[in-house]
């Protein structure tokens, strides 16, 4: 249990506090339509069906709220880098941004099942009142006239209409039902577009669909205009309906049963989401004066098995190591933005990211610069930008921002786990480190890393195979650890291997450090972290496949201890 609240305690009680406040809004709202004086006559039309729309319309107004707030990137970077003083455990918890945006989102999903199957119960019972189908109570209510001395409560007003099909004609003539079936439409198509096999396979239609949100925010904001739900109002003389709801007939002729009056109350949505939409509309206003910086060329890099370096250079630009940003190509899409973590240092004089072919974008990008007339590739004495040279492409870069390995220096022991291109954000801060060792004697609250490469193919080792060579001075050695294994492997590599085991370089990658065969035994490393590092705290980060990372995270609960003065393994994995 103890090993589990390291991990999970402060995300459990996150979660705890966001499932408590919609519980209390369901309940809250439920049983204020279901209870209230105001809804009487309301209820009579409606039944349960009014409580069962509003109050999962309140949980949709708070999500709705909340679901902005973790894709605004800007600004939960700035949070991590202001309030490093919360501690690395609460910064945590903005790395998972977008596991909380769809938790978030489903709850939305959820709720709007509900509210759309109650208001549809909502619009059949209101037609069928006006159609005289109930008692003489509700054939009443729905005859009131929207007059000077009375307003409606039953929003069908059309008889001119089959009968059959009033409820279809009102659900798409009025603010209300309309916009309800835009924001429906919406939703699916973003959500479904959502789905991993969608987004991994075509993410071009994911990105698209998912800009709908735009629409589905307008439609929410107009929602509430339609004034569907209606409440009793203040008459004078009063109308109290436990003494006129029997004597119906005599409505409006006597001084004790006036005719009563009903409204709908104002729309309240955009005072939920009018703050996160300003935000977000501010970090879309970033990012286009981003976008129109020059961001200039300095090395263009093929790699093998289709990977590409981009070494760039915009003005003021700063990064810290482990952060990512978003590139966009004009050429390929004009709208579309996609996420790569950085590959260089910090200490460097420009910023670099590792490509691999992942997707329809990725591709053509990959495919126009291996076209790149002769002598485009390579270091360059100069700097090449859009006005000066019309052999690349404009860049747009938006970034950077933060992510988990940016914490991994405030942990005495960091173990790196990199699989396939997902050492790019480890390449950032194995370069720091070798800059840090060069320079001078470094002062470093880290005093121990282990960085573990898993590849499935013999080429990928050249992408950082210069990096893995770097010698950064004495002490360097003790200081870092590093294990490469080849995942996708024959017999013929373990024989070869075997043959050549002798020899003070690796046969498959030429470094001094052999290459293993096959996968970690996880339980074998985290044994051997922690038995030489005891009782300190060891952040354990990953960049790979979400196996992977289900792995990682019960062997940092399995060999975490409760006791303070032991081990303690912190899991983090990079997710944007």
């Amino acid at each position: 249990m103890g090993n589990w609240i390291i991990n999970h305690g402060l995300t459990s009680f996150i979660l705890v506090v966001w499932m408590g406040i919609n519980i209390f809004l369901f309940v809250w709202f439920y049983l204020f339509y279901d209870l209230g004086d105001d809804y009487y006559y309301t209820r009579h039309l409606l039944g349960s069906a009014l409580a069962w729309a509003r109050a999962p319309a309140a949980v949709l107004n708070f999500n709705c709220m909340l679901i902005l707030l973790p894709v605004c990137r800007n600004l939960l970077s700035l949070l991590r880098g202001s309030f490093v003083c919360c501690g690395r455990t609460m910064r945590k918890q903005l790395d998972k941004n977008i596991s909380f945006h769809k938790l978030v989102a489903y709850m939305i999903a959820l709720m709007t099942a509900v509210h759309l199957i109650a208001h549809l119960l909502n619009v059949e019972w209101y037609n069928n009142s006006r159609r005289g189908v109930y008692d003489k109570l509700s054939t009443a209510l729905s005859n009131l006239e929207d007059t000077d001395n009375t307003t409606y409560l039953n929003p069908i007003r059309k008889t001119d209409v089959d009968a059959q099909q009033t409820p279809t004609y009102f659900v798409f003539t009025t603010i209300a039902g309309l916009t309800g079936v835009i924001i429906t439409l919406a939703l699916i198509l973003i959500i479904t577009s959502s789905m991993e096999v969608i987004r991994r396979s075509y993410f071009e239609v994911f990105w698209y669909t998912h800009h709908l949100f735009v629409i589905f925010f307008i439609g929410l904001v107009f929602h509430g205009a339609g004034f569907i739900v209606r409440k009793q109002l203040t008459t004078d003389p009063p109308h109290n309906y436990t003494l006129c709801k029997d004597r119906t007939e005599e409505w409006g002729q006597i001084p004790q049963c006036p005719l009563p009056k009903f409204g709908g109350g104002p729309a309240q949505t955009w005072w939920w989401v009018i703050g996160p939409m300003i935000l977000y509309l501010c970090e879309r206003l970033l990012r286009f004066i981003r976008y129109m910086q020059t961001v200039q060329y300095r090395k263009i890099v093929m790699h093998p098995s289709k990977v590409l370096e981009l070494q760039l250079v915009r003005d003021g630009f700063k990064m810290e190591v482990g952060q990512y940003i978003f590139l966009n190509c004009p050429a390929i899409s004009p709208l579309e933005w996609h996420p790569f973590t950085m590959t260089s240092a910090p200490e460097e004089d420009f910023f670099s990211v590792h490509i691999r072919s992942a997707g329809d974008w990725t591709d053509r990008l990959i495919d126009i610069m291996q076209h790149l007339p002769e002598g485009a590739e390579g270091p360059k004495p100069e700097y090449f930008s859009l006005a000066d040279s019309l052999l690349f492409l404009r860049m747009g870069v938006d970034g950077p921002f933060g992510t988990a390995s940016e914490d991994v220096f405030d942990y005495e022991v960091s173990m790196l786990v990199g699989a396939g291109i997902g050492i790019t954000p480890f390449a950032s801060i194995l370069k720091s480190i070798w800059y840090k060792f060069k320079t001078s004697n470094p002062k470093l609250r880290t005093r121990k890393i282990y960085f573990y490469w898993l590849c499935r193919e013999t080429h990928a080792f050249e992408w950082f195979a210069d990096l893995l060579q770097r010698d950064g001075g004495r002490g360097m050695g003790d200081f870092l650890t590093y294990k490469l294994y080849l995942t996708g492997w024959d017999q013929s590599h373990a024989t070869h291997a075997w043959v050549h085991f002798d020899e003070e370089t690796d046969v498959v990658t030429g470094l001094k450090q052999k290459t293993h065969y096959g996968r970690p035994v996880w339980d074998k490393e985290f044994e051997e972290v922690r038995k030489e590092n005891p009782s300190s705290v060891v952040g354990t980060f990953l960049c790979g496949p979400a196996v992977l990372g289900k792995v990682l995270e019960k062997k940092c609960a399995k060999f975490s201890d409760v006791d303070p003065r032991k081990t303690r393994f912190y899991f983090n994995k990079e997710n944007f």
